[in-house]
């Protein structure tokens, strides 16, 4: 009885994980937009913080932000990270997944006023979440909010 339980509980988690996997592999940017987007991580992480606080967006965008800060925080990953490259891929694919809801719900002027990185980095944001770059200055202090 206890062996089924756990057998049960093994084989449902192994499903959820191959769910999971095939998720990411539908929504997973495609050729070099997954480099860019193992590029840009760092400056993507600091703009998933800076739009998660802030209190303009849309309480369902920022819940999306939060859940998002939390599976990467937490040490349990799909693919765990010392898997070379494809450690740190699952965090990029859901990254990228969450940004082009975010775009679609915040809109593209939210995520530039916040993205820290540079012109070029953005220009890869875009690319990533189906967006058209959208140029122009941005404030000075900018760089340094966070």
């Amino acid at each position: 009885m206890v062996a089924d339980i756990l057998v049960g509980g093994a084989v449902a988690v192994a499903v959820s994980w191959v769910a999971l996997l095939v998720g990411l592999l539908i929504v997973r940017p495609e050729g070099p937009l997954l480099t860019e987007a193992l590029r840009i991580l760092p400056d993507l992480l600091r703009l998933l913080r800076r739009l998660a606080g802030d209190r303009t967006l849309p309480r369902g965008v920022r819940v999306r932000l939060g859940l998002l800060l939390a599976y990467l925080v937490v040490p349990v990953d799909l693919i765990p990270d010392f898997v070379p490259v494809l450690g740190y891929a699952d965090d990029a694919i859901l990254v990228v997944a969450v940004l082009r809801s975010v775009v679609r719900g915040a809109g593209v002027g939210a995520v530039r006023r916040h993205w820290p990185g540079t012109e070029d980095g953005f220009a890869a944001l875009c690319r990533l979440t189906g967006v058209g770059h959208v140029g122009g200055d941005r404030r000075p202090d900018d760089a340094d909010a966070g």
